[in-house]
């Protein structure tokens, strides 16, 4: 029977050849005349974006225009000339490619079963599944050791997070019947960390938080400081910290199920100067347009008025990076986060990140300063408007005495240069045994010589298995701070 992982190779060696074909069938070597009018129109779109971002008064008006026009024409020449359904369908079976070549070198669950059967065919079907057991068996009794219970759990809600989430899932009261002591954030103006502090004196055994990331990250401070357990709670607006946690955001209750039935993870914390975050700390235009005050009120109209002297004028950042010895200078924005995001266009995973507890930093630039660089953007990675580094430290600093910062959702200001650190394995995390969100956590890119190598026969997909090797956002944490 043929290895499922092989043949979801083969199968996208197959679409993305099929998508290279159907415009050669559809127009000959006309269709590399075709490709070129199309980066021609996306080229263009880019340049529009770009004058209407950056730009006042007639310009903007222009590139308002012509960031509709480029795509609308490109759209009618592919469809006068019968090219337009051909377009779609090799995009269409060029994106399956991609997909399937991404499952294909994924190490979920049935991959890593189906591997070791394969690497082990000289044993006997009775001792495989004799290991498999005992395997199974060490890793409930590691689990259970880990996940003892806590006698005396604490945790911060905030009812206005998430539009009333602690209300609508009745998490106050599920939690007091868990035998947590709650602590509701009434007014809003109260000091988190305080509060946080002074349940450790009064004996917390763990620290969690319903609410959104910026909570979570002020608590979790207080929590890796003490050395004592942090339960994350997805009851804000975006929980991205609790999607890399694998928690499942549509029911924020099926986390407190970690007090009884969950296992610990160490995880990294970021840091930007001396404010922790959970996601990321990001500088320059984005974190200008949202410390202006009328940005809550209203948010399109105060980004259309701040972005061009922000982008162009005297206000434009003109942001340097170092990070481990690595300069990049005039960047318009710059976004650090703790441990690297996957690819910023991946329809499987946007915006999240693979681990937890790899101690570095990712780095995402941007510089897009003038027309012309708008224009290469449809090089992708190849044209310089879009730099991603990763780094364990990063230096930024601008041609001023503070910077604004977005810190996980909160908006303050540091004074520059900021230095923006790794803490490896700072934070003890909680969470429930099964969460839906790991099935996910190992995608993968579509790395096309070895999804060619894998549709071979000639690439084992987990190298190294008599090691231990990382499974999800985190490592699980046994007898020691880094097992």
């Amino acid at each position: 029977m043929p290895d499922g992982h092989a043949g979801r190779a083969r199968l996208a060696l197959l679409t993305l050849l099929a998508s290279i074909l159907v415009p050669l069938v559809a127009a000959g070597l006309r269709s590399v005349l075709w490709v070129l009018v199309g980066i021609a129109g996306l080229a263009l779109a880019a340049v529009g974006v770009w004058w209407a971002l950056a730009h006042t008064g007639a310009l903007r008006v222009l590139g308002a225009v012509l960031s509709v026009a480029a795509p609308v024409t490109v759209l009618a020449l592919f469809a006068a000339y019968d090219m337009l359904w051909p377009a779609l369908l090799s995009l269409a079976l060029w994106v399956l490619s991609v997909t399937v070549a991404r499952t294909a070198l994924s190490p979920g669950p049935t991959a890593s079963e189906q591997t070791e059967q394969t690497e082990q065919t000289e044993q006997t079907e009775q001792t495989e599944q004799t290991e498999q057991t005992e395997q199974t068996e060490q890793t409930e009794q590691t689990e259970q050791t880990v996940a003892e219970a806590p006698h005396s759990p604490w945790i911060l809600m905030n009812p206005r997070s998430g539009g009333g989430k602690v209300g609508r899932f009745h998490l106050v009261e599920k939690a007091r019947a868990a035998g947590c002591r709650v602590v509701l954030l009434e007014g809003g103006h109260e000091d988190v960390a305080e509060l946080a502090r002074r349940a450790v004196t009064e004996g917390a055994d763990l620290l969690a938080v319903a609410g959104g990331d910026g909570t979570q990250a002020l608590v979790a401070e207080v929590a890796a400081r003490h050395d004592v357990p942090f339960l994350v709670i997805p009851a804000g607006t975006r929980n991205h910290f609790a999607l890399d946690l694998g928690l499942d955001r549509d029911d924020p209750a099926a986390a407190l199920e970690a007090l009884t039935h969950g296992v610990e993870l160490r995880i990294d914390l970021g840091y930007a100067a001396d404010r922790v975050f959970v996601n990321n700390a990001s500088f320059g235009t984005y974190a200008s347009v949202v410390t202006d005050p009328a940005y809550r009120d209203a948010k399109a109209r105060t980004t259309l008025r701040t972005l061009p002297g922000l982008l162009t004028g005297e206000g434009a950042s003109g942001l340097r990076a170092r990070a481990d010895g690595e300069s990049v200078d005039d960047l318009q924005a710059l976004l650090i986060s703790n441990n690297p995001y996957g690819r910023a266009v991946d329809a499987a995973r946007p915006g999240r990140r693979k681990r937890l507890d790899s101690g570095l930093l990712g780095v995402v630039c941007v510089r897009v300063g003038n027309t012309a660089q708008a224009a290469r953007l449809v090089r992708g990675a190849r044209s310089g408007g879009l730099i991603r580094l990763s780094a364990g430290e990063v230096t930024v600093e601008a041609d001023t005495d503070t910077l604004p910062v977005g810190i996980d959702g909160e908006h303050v200001v540091l004074p520059s240069p900021v230095v923006c650190r790794s803490d490896p394995g700072a934070l003890r995390v909680r969470v429930p045994r099964r969460r839906p969100g790991t099935s996910r956590a190992g995608a993968a890119t579509a790395d096309w010589p070895r999804v060619a190598r894998l549709a071979l026969g000639s690439l084992s997909l987990f190298p190294g298995r008599g090691q231990h090797q990382p499974s999800g956002p985190g490592r699980v944490r046994g007898g020691g701070r880094d097992s």
